[in-house]
């Protein structure tokens, strides 16, 4: 593992670059309410609006099944991650693993930290860029959909460039808050405009489909499964904020609680609102379901969730970047500069779900699965009984076969699109 021990004291942890912690040394500790609309915000993403399309795909019945296996198997991996960082700083006296990087270098030395931050890296940044190709595409959709124009330009750029760099100065504001726990408010905030316009869609969805009665498949077939297995993962985008939530939490007892209902919560509600968009959409449903039936009012709700939830969703990105290249220290320009990279991404990506599968087939499986089964597995290497041993070493398997398998398949699908 990945311990340094020194003469004054052999049962200390230390993790280099850890002197000042991206939360602070002083941070407010977050209520049960507060952890909630986190925990929420960390999980439900723009990814939500193209779970209908994903469900054209799969069929009415595989879609949901797949939200509600892959919310099971989340939630089990989140907790391994708090049982392992628990189990460490039982251990050793003195030491503080705030972050999932913490965790690979004190399971693997620096390597591990090395490919934990490259994923949390990744994936976070990723999730970040699907939050601006949705604003984006929602902004272009509002304002640009009744242009007959084939290629509308607003003064010599494509109106999703001008919508997303329209962003960039508020996101540059927004980002720059140093803690998790400071934009709780707006979490709770933008918690109750999603539920508000979550259900407001799917009413709408029901009576929709009453009326139209739309032709649907239960089932899509093999061939997309691993791609609406891609999509699910990608939908619960929160595992490499466990830890650093987990560490603002008040009362850490309860917090696997709090994090099971919002998990639980969560899977209802995807598999809801991906379910009622198809049913009510058929197979006239898009990639991101706002631009369909003339949803002018929702799409305009909807729009609040990737604005206030990029900050939460880069703030892993943000730690390591400190932690690697100014010593854990706050650093505004490098923050500025993560943002101005994403929107660049962003700008790059064609189709919405198909990046959804491709990041949810790739990083988010290593990161979501592998990674907290395999640290699991190295520090309750002594303990575990031989069922324990065996579930984790499936985790690591099926996890790593997946990620390669997910990724070559959903890559060759995003070529012969572009073809």
């Amino acid at each position: 593992m990945g311990f340094e021990t020194d003469e004054a004291s052999s049962s200390t942890l230390k993790i280099p670059g850890e002197d000042v912690p991206f939360l602070g040394q002083n941070q407010q500790l977050s209520s049960p309410s507060k952890t909630s609309a986190n925990i929420f915000m960390s999980l439900v993403g723009a990814g939500v609006l193209g779970l209908p399309y994903t469900f054209k795909k799969t069929g009415w019945l595989m879609g949901p099944l797949l939200i509600i296996s892959i919310a099971t198997l989340s939630y089990y991996c989140m907790m391994l991650l708090v049982y392992s960082r628990r189990k460490l700083e039982s251990q050793f006296e003195g030491a503080k693993i705030s972050s999932f990087g913490d965790l690979g270098f004190a399971v693997c030395g620096p390597i591990g930290r090395l490919v934990v931050d490259v994923m949390i890296v990744l994936s976070q940044a990723c999730f970040s860029v699907g939050y601006m190709i949705f604003i984006g595409n929602t902004l272009v959709y509002l304002f640009n959909s009744s242009v007959t124009e084939a290629n509308p330009r607003i003064l010599g750029f494509s109106p999703k460039s001008v919508y997303i760099w329209s962003c960039f100065p508020f996101q540059l504001g927004l980002n720059s808050v140093p803690t998790l726990t400071l934009l709780a408010p707006l979490s709770i905030f933008a918690e109750i405009v999603d539920l508000g316009a979550l259900g407001v869609v799917m009413v709408e969805d029901v009576l929709i489909y009453l009326k139209n009665r739309p032709s649907l498949e239960m089932f899509g077939g093999f061939n997309v499964f691993f791609y609406g297995l891609g999509v699910a993962v990608f939908a619960f985008e929160g595992m490499g904020l466990v830890l650093p939530l987990e560490s603002e939490t008040r009362d850490k007892n309860k917090f696997g609680k709090i994090l099971g209902l919002s998990v639980a919560f969560v899977a209802i509600l995807y598999g809801a609102f991906g379910a009622l968009g198809y049913f009510a959409s058929g197979e006239e449903t898009k990639d991101i379901i706002t631009v369909i039936f003339n949803r002018d009012r929702l799409a305009a709700w909807s729009l609040h969730k990737p604005l206030l939830g990029f900050p939460l969703m880069m703030n892993p990105v943000y730690e390591v970047m400190e932690r690697r290249f100014c010593e854990g220290r706050y650093c505004l320009w490098l923050i500025w500069l993560m943002v101005l990279t994403v929107c660049f991404v962003s700008l790059t990506v064609p189709n919405f779900a198909d990046f959804m599968s491709l990041v949810g087939s790739s990083v988010s499986v290593v990161l979501g699965f592998v990674l907290p089964a395999f640290f699991h597995l190295i520090v309750f290497k002594d303990e575990l009984g031989w069922y324990s041993l065996a579930i984790d070493a499936a985790f690591i398997v099926m996890g790593t076969t997946f990620a390669v398998y997910g990724t070559s398949s959903s890559l060759a699908k995003i070529i012969s699109e572009m073809a």
